[in-house]
């Protein structure tokens, strides 16, 4: 599990199908083997760790479902290590298991109030998402301002932007994203059958304003 804060921005320094070296010292110096990070919002395990550089590699299905194929050596990606029970929870609870890949429609700077941006994101995912909601983009913990028909806005303050790889995307980029795994929960409950009696409905919430 990750809060979706980053904790360094990595370089890559080799990718060949399957395998991914990053350049992270902050990281490398603090990860063992096996340990858990969120590389632009995808969990990977680590498998070798040098200096100031560590290996993960990954599954075809990892590959279908993100944008890690189109990763380039050079580029920049955002590091998290997996959360710890003394860890403060400044974002929100990630998973690091990407639901699918959006793209940039629109960035637009307003200075000192940060960076607006719109996310357009598959259908399958829109009703998970709700104003003043929590939504992971490449492995960034930010707040929904708005939802579209098919496009969610989001505001990022200068420092995150800044700090993270956010900062190098350009409209008609693909990202990770990953929807808050609450709205998952429920809906599977309320699929199921299996919710109590007497339990919301999704009528009684839409009425309370979620996922509109």
């Amino acid at each position: 599990m990750f809060t979706g804060i980053i904790e360094e921005l990595g370089t890559i320094t080799q990718h060949t199908r399957g395998l991914l070296v990053v350049r992270a010292p902050k990281i490398s110096a603090e990860a063992a083997l096996g340990d858990s990070v969120a590389t632009n919002g995808i969990c990977l395990t680590v498998t070798r760790l040098a200096t100031d550089t560590f290996t993960a590699e990954y599954s075809d299905t990892t590959r279908s479902v993100t944008t890690i194929e189109q990763w380039k050596v050079g580029g920049h990606l955002n590091l998290e290590q997996a959360l710890t029970l003394n860890t403060r929870l400044g974002g929100h609870l990630v998973s690091g298991h990407i639901d699918g890949v959006g793209k940039i429609r629109r960035i637009r700077d307003h200075g000192a109030q940060g960076v607006f941006l719109d996310v357009w994101i598959p259908t399958a995912l829109q009703r998970y998402v709700l104003q003043k909601g929590s939504i992971a983009i490449d492995g960034v913990s930010l707040t929904v301002v708005a939802c579209h028909a098919d496009t969610v806005e989001l505001t990022i303050v200068p420092h995150t932007w800044n700090h993270t790889c956010l900062v190098d995307r350009k409209v008609g980029d693909a990202v990770n994203v990953e929807v808050d795994m609450l709205g998952k929960y429920v809906e599977r409950l309320l699929q199921a059958g299996r919710a109590p009696a007497g339990a919301l409905t999704w009528a009684e919430l839409a009425q309370q304003g979620y996922g509109s």
